[in-house]
C-alpha cells in the first residue's frame, strides 16, 4: 500500500466527452423530461433548448452510480427536482429562485447573487457609492435597477476583485477555462478495495451539490451523518421543507457548536471515524480549526476526503464564494436569445457537481484508493460547456 496514480479524473472526462456527443434528438427530449426546458428562457418568451445536452451528461453519471453501485437514479430528472418541489418557472436574466441575476457590465455580463443579508449590506462597499437599498428589506426591482445602473459603468475583472475581498457571490460570464481537471486528485494511496454498504460518511456541506452526492452514496448502503454549525446551519433549511427532507431523509443529524472545544472535539472523533467526508467549506475554515484533509492525512487518516468549492482550492480562487446559477454563469453555462444570456435551469452547477461528485467517490471505493477529491462548481459547468 502507498501513493499512487489514480487515472479516474481523466477517465471521467473522457467518458463525459463521448456522453454528450450522444444522439441531438435524444438530447432534446431528455431536457424536456427533466424540466430543464421550461425553466430555460425569458418569462414571456419561448423555453431554450441550448442547453440540451447536458441531460446527456447527467444521464451518463447515473449511469455510473448504477454500475458502481446498483443504485437506480434517473439523472437528467435532477435538473429540475427542486424547481418541481418549489413551484419555480423561468424568469431569464433572473435565476429560476430568484436570488441571482445576470447584469451587463462595461465588457459583456456578470452574475450576482444577493441571498444573504451580509451580501446585501456589501454592495456600496463593492460598488463604491451608495446606491440606496432599503437594507431592512430583500432586495426589490428597484434595487437591482440601481445595482444594475452602477455595474454597466464597470469592468468585470474589477467587479470580481472587489467580490474576492468582500465575499460576495459574484462570477463574470465564460471566466472559467475547462483546462483543468474536471476533478483534482492529491494524496491517493492504494488501500485495500472497500464497500459503501455500512461505511460511515460524515457530510459537513449544505444546500445543493454536497447533500445530493450524500444522498446517492446514502442509497448505495452508507450510514450518513450530517453535521451542522448552531452558528451556521444549512442555508437550504430557508428553502421547502421537502426538498431538505429528499437530500437528508435517512441520515444522522448532528449540530456542534465549533466554537468550543467540546464542539470541535466531537467534530474531529467523526471525522477521524469516516471512512468517506464531504466538506463544501472555504479551505480556510477547516484549517483554522486543525481539521483539514491535511491535517488528518498527517495524523494517520485514510480515506475518501470529497471538498467542494465554488471556483476552486487554490489562490485567490479559494476565497470566492459562489452558488449554483452564479458558478454556472462562470463556467458559460447559459442559454441565448437574440436579447443575450439567459440562466439555464435552476442552480444547474450545483446538482451537476452532486452527481458527477458521486461518481468520483464511489469510483474511489471501488479501485481501494483514499485521498482528497476535489471539484468546484464553476469547473463543472465550464467543462459541460465545452463538450456540448
Amino acid at each position: 500500500m502507498g501513493a499512487v496514480q489514480w487515472s479516474g479524473a481523466s477517465e471521467s472526462a473522457e467518458r463525459l466527452t463521448a456522453a454528450m456527443a450522444g444522439d441531438h434528438e435524444r438530447a432534446v427530449h431528455r431536457w424536456a423530461e427533466s424540466g430543464g426546458l421550461k425553466l430555460t428562457g425569458r418569462t414571456a418568451g419561448p423555453a431554450l433548448d441550448g442547453p440540451a445536452r447536458v441531460a446527456l451528461a447527467f444521464d451518463d453519471w447515473a449511469r455510473q452510480v448504477c454500475e458502481l453501485s446498483a443504485v437506480v437514479v434517473d439523472g437528467a430528472s435532477l435538473i429540475g427536482e427542486r424547481a418541481a418541489i418549489a413551484g419555480l418557472t423561468r424568469q431569464g436574466a433572473v435565476s429560476a429562485g430568484g436570488g441571482c441575476r445576470l447584469l451587463r457590465c462595461a465588457d459583456g455580463h456578470v452574475a450576482l447573487s444577493l441571498v444573504r443579508d451580509d451580501d446585501v449590506h456589501a454592495i456600496d462597499a463593492w460598488l463604491g457609492e451608495p446606491v440606496g437599498l432599503d437594507l431592512s428589506l430583500p432586495v426589490n426591482d428597484d434595487g437591482w435597477s440601481r445595482v444594475g445602473a452602477a455595474v454597466a459603468t464597470r469592468l468585470g475583472a474589477e467587479l470580481i476583485e472587489r467580490s474576492v475581498l468582500l465575499g460576495l457571490p459574484c462570477s463574470q460570464l465564460g471566466e472559467r477555462s475547462p483546462d483543468a481537471e474536471l476533478f483534482t486528485v492529491t494524496r491517493a494511496e492504494a488501500m485495500a478495495s472497500r464497500s459503501l454498504i455500512g461505511a460511515r460518511v460524515v457530510d459537513l456541506s449544505g444546500l445543493w451539490a454536497g447533500p445530493l452526492c450524500a444522498r446517492v452514496l446514502g442509497l448505495a448502503g452508507a450510514h450518513v451523518t450530517k453535521v451542522e454549525s448552531v452558528e451556521r446551519p444549512d442555508g437550504a433549511r430557508r428553502g421547502p421543507a421537502a426538498f431538505y427532507e429528499l437530500m437528508h431523509s435517512g441520515h444522522d443529524e448532528v449540530q456542534l457548536d465549533l466554537r468550543t472545544v467540546d464542539g470541535r472535539a466531537a467534530l474531529r472523533s467523526l471525522l477521524r471515524n469516516a471512512d468517506v467526508v464531504i466538506e463544501a467549506s472555504r479551505p480556510r475554515a477547516l484549517v483554522a480549526m486543525g481539521l483539514s484533509f491535511a491535517d488528518l492525512h498527517d495524523d494517520g487518516w485514510r480515506g475518501a476526503w470529497l471538498s467542494i468549492t465554488g471556483h476552486g482550492a487554490d489562490g485567490d480562487q479559494a476565497a470566492r464564494v459562489a452558488f449554483g446559477d452564479d458558478a454556472a454563469v462562470a463556467g458559460g453555462l447559459v442559454a441565448h436569445d437574440e436579447f443575450g444570456p439567459v440562466f439555464c435551469a435552476d442552480a444547474i452547477a450545483d446538482p451537476a457537481t452532486g452527481l458527477l461528485a458521486a461518481t468520483a467517490v464511489l469510483r474511489s471505493v471501488a479501485d481501494g484508493v483514499s485521498g482528497h477529491l476535489g471539484l468546484s462548481l464553476a469547473n463543472t459547468a465550464a467543462h459541460l460547456v465545452a463538450r456540448w
